[in-house]
């Protein structure tokens, strides 16, 4: 077993898994919650203006996620072992720190802001992404 972190295939792994995460969060986003959050904003008095640059920065740190995330997975796999098990701990805890505490956030610091849907369909949706996105990364991290 080798320890010696392969940077190419590490940047491609989370490059994969930030490419997964991408597509989760368009789909979840854009068209699942797509009528709740346009319904929410508007019971808000806000629209919703697309914002070319709030949305190219929200693409970039989700792959830089999924590159950390990959990172993570690499530094443990030497001492857990390869494999799906090591690689769903490892998006779990990924899950945990941002989509669970960001939640937490949203619901207990800005209270009724948000209808719970809103809030809450992303974590339950996350939970399910992110292991995935590990998954795939995991694959391109062979060795």
């Amino acid at each position: 077993m080798t320890t010696q972190i392969r940077i190419g295939r590490l940047l491609i792994a989370g490059l994969v898994a930030g490419l997964i995460l991408n597509i989760g969060e368009a789909a979840l986003h854009a068209g699942i919650l797509g009528d709740a959050t346009t319904a929410a904003y508007t019971a808000l008095n806000r629209t919703i203006v697309p914002n070319p640059i709030n949305l190219g920065s929200l693409v970039v740190v989700t792959f830089l996620q999924g590159i950390v995330m990959a990172w993570l997975y690499a530094m443990i796999r030497p001492r857990l072992g390869s494999g799906f098990m090591t690689a769903a701990g490892v998006g779990l805890a990924a899950w945990l720190l941002s989509s669970l505490y960001s939640a937490v956030y949203l619901h207990a610091g800005l209270s009724g802001l948000f209808p719970a849907d809103i809030v809450w369909v992303p974590v339950a949706w996350e939970l399910i992404e992110y292991p995935l996105a590990l998954l795939a990364a995991a694959a391109v991290c062979r060795e």
